[in-house]
């Protein structure tokens, strides 16, 4: 997914900032993968409008926004606080790449799988319905026949109402179809 093209995959929209509560990180992945870091740099290099490998406050909060965080004012202004040693107002690319490589750790995976789903099911009926699919097709700009979008719901559709629900959703997602 490139941060610009603001796809549905790879990075899942919405994230919060990462739990203080260590227990809980203990056995996730600590190091990103080559996607993930690609992502973080395409971001950072994106953001950094002026190019001067650092970014400030709202190239901060846009780069991250665009990485799926939902952060707020308050967030933002504590990663400045924490790694503006240098006082200008910017941070640099290793210290945004060592903040996101935290955030993105932290994420806890089933919730972004709902926040996933939600996307799709922007009518909130708690299923994929082709109209839900038809219109992330046309988001992404896919043109995709009914017939087609029809195939992929009843590839996966576990109970035959002609709808994707969350377990059936997650199921494709995780691979365990």
């Amino acid at each position: 997914m490139s941060v610009a093209g603001g796809g549905y995959s790879s990075m899942l929209a919405g994230a919060s900032a990462p739990a203080s509560d260590k227990g809980k990180r203990r056995n996730r992945r600590k190091e990103l993968s080559e996607e993930q870091k690609q992502e973080v740099r395409d971001a950072f290099e994106l953001f950094d409008t002026d190019k001067d490998q650092a970014i400030d406050y709202h190239e901060l909060k846009s780069a991250m926004r665009a990485l799926g965080f939902d952060v707020k004012k308050a967030d933002v202004l504590k990663v400045m606080q924490d790694y503006d040693r240098a006082g200008t107002g910017k941070i640099t690319f290793p210290d945004f790449s060592e903040v996101l490589k935290d955030w993105i750790l932290a994420r806890d995976p089933a919730e972004e799988l709902q926040k996933a789903f939600r996307l799709f099911d922007d009518d909130g009926t708690g299923k994929v319905s082709i109209r839900n699919l038809r219109r992330v097709a046309r988001e992404l700009g896919e043109t995709m026949t009914d017939d087609e979008l029809r195939a992929m719901i009843d590839e996966f559709d576990t109970d035959g109402d002609g709808e994707i629900h969350i377990d059936d959703f997650i199921s494709i997602m995780t691979g365990d179809t």
